[in-house]
């Protein structure tokens, strides 16, 4: 467990989901032809720096759920810092570049928490997906174009790429 301050508290815990909200500079909603930046710069280090469970780019700010992974060179867990500043820097220079201009795009603090073992999981990446729909930009949050969730499978679930229907040859797997 980590803990370190700025303006806002932060507490890290090992091997524990964090929700974590950052929003723009002054509340500048984001044009839509670079929401795909944004989202891109949140999955970037998924398997990587951290286990992302679920993403959503709204107009003027970002939620994200991840697990931070084990840094195996320095043996130690990356940082909440080291992963939203990833994040944020990266999708930042994104926007100025195809925007061509310059300045700050997310505010310097974000808001995280992690998940207790009383929270479900489940309950809070279905809240984060359903955030287009609560803000009236869709109807469904499949419709969102700047949402991501990871598939969950059960890991005792028969092999279904070795499956085939009766009468039919089996179907390739679809990747996760």
């Amino acid at each position: 467990m980590a803990f370190y301050r700025r303006k806002l508290p932060r507490l890290q815990r090992d091997d524990k989901p964090h929700f974590v909200t950052f929003c723009t500079h002054r509340r500048w909603m984001l044009p839509e032809d670079v929401r795909s930046i944004v989202l891109s710069s949140c999955l970037h280090d998924d398997g990587i720096k951290m286990k992302v469970y679920v993403a959503v780019v709204m107009p003027d700010h970002v939620h994200v759920i991840f697990t931070p992974l084990v840094n195996t060179s320095a043996l130690r867990i990356y940082s909440l810092a080291e992963i939203v500043g990833a994040m944020k820097g990266a999708s930042a220079q994104g926007i100025n570049q195809q925007l061509r201009r310059s300045g700050r795009v997310w505010q310097t603090e974000s808001f995280d928490r992690v998940l207790r073992s009383s929270e479900s999981l489940d309950a809070k990446v279905a809240y984060v997906l359903e955030n287009p729909v609560r803000k009236g930009l869709v109807d469904k949050w499949e419709d969102y174009r700047w949402v991501w969730r990871r598939r969950q499978q059960n890991p005792h679930a028969p092999d279904k790429s070795r499956l085939a229907p009766l009468g039919g040859t089996a179907k390739a797997a679809v990747p996760t």
